[in-house]
């Protein structure tokens, strides 16, 4: 079986119970978001997540602001190395990736940050808006200086010892990279296998788990208990999940309507894929579709 693509591996890492515990444990103590991201950046990392800086949130609904954010995300990654690697946007706050490696390979990066390492001044606030309003953005600019103001402020200590943890359990999510790359066949049943790959096959189909278990020679009920138990999602997610993923490689098309694209992979009704983009992806199809560079606003 050959090795897992890049984009692959950080999924299965990301659905990965160990994954999942460490990043609630991590924002509920920290009060700062957390993301296994790829290597290539395509939209603001944080995004519409449950810890995502207020500040940062109300700046993401303008092209420009994104625009922004995006060269901070895009200096992180710029020039890799096996170290933690820091930026600081223009409103001050720090972002910081810590590599995640599968062997000497970089496969992805773990992001945290949009956090202040000083205490904020009314000076560095008005520095702020006043490029906000150099870019032609239309804010209320008291609902900004709440939300600049409650952000987030670690001593760079703090920050540092934060960091360091971070990295420890990025060199933990490459030990279960090689698990992947190197013992697939030992990792996952071969009937979990064997079922991806018809459901990766009839996505755009009206798929059924009987139909799956049936492909894959199992009873429904045995099926369904061994999927969950190797994906860490039932049938009916990981079926969401992968038509999702479809989506958002053929939403930059511009020439393709959303309700192409809907029933292209598989959804019924154009209601039902828009509630479950949102509720996977944190924004509907027509947001994330505006936000991808090429529809953004010069």
């Amino acid at each position: 079986m050959p090795p897992p693509a890049n984009k692959q591996l950080i999924e299965q890492l990301s659905r990965s119970q160990i994954y999942q515990d460490y990043e609630q444990a991590f924002s509920r103590s920290t009060g700062l978001p957390l993301k296994l991201r790829t290597t290539e950046v395509w939209q603001l990392v944080h995004q519409s997540t449950k810890y995502e800086n207020p500040f940062c949130a109300l700046l993401s609904k303008h092209s420009r602001a994104c625009a922004a954010c995006l060269q901070v995300q895009q200096k992180l990654v710029e020039s890799p190395g096996s170290a933690p690697k820091s930026v600081t946007c223009f409103a001050g706050m720090c972002d910081t990736a810590v590599p995640v490696k599968a062997g000497e390979k970089l496969i992805g990066w773990l992001q945290t940050g949009q956090v202040f390492l000083k205490k904020p001044t009314k000076r560095q606030f008005a520095r702020t808006t006043q490029q906000l309003l150099d870019w032609g953005l239309k804010v209320n600019l008291k609902q900004l200086e709440e939300a600049y103001f409650h952000t987030r402020i670690l001593t760079p200590k703090q920050y540092d010892s934060m960091i360091s943890l971070l990295t420890i359990f990025g060199q933990h999510l490459s030990f279960v990279c090689h698990q992947i790359f190197v013992e697939p066949q030992h990792s996952e049943p071969p009937a979990v296998t064997r079922a991806r790959q018809f459901i990766q096959d009839h996505q755009a189909d009206d798929l059924s788990l009987t139909e799956v278990a049936k492909a894959v020679n199992t009873s429904t009920f045995y099926f369904c208990k061994l999927f969950k138990r190797a994906t860490g999602l039932n049938f009916t997610e990981y079926l969401s999940q992968v038509r999702v993923e479809k989506a958002k490689g053929m939403l930059p098309n511009p020439n393709l309507r959303i309700s192409e694209i809907a029933y292209e992979i598989g959804f019924q009704s154009l209601t039902h894929f828009n509630r479950v983009f949102k509720r996977i992806t944190g924004q509907s199809p027509t947001s994330y579709r505006k936000k991808l560079p090429k529809f953004q606003a010069a």
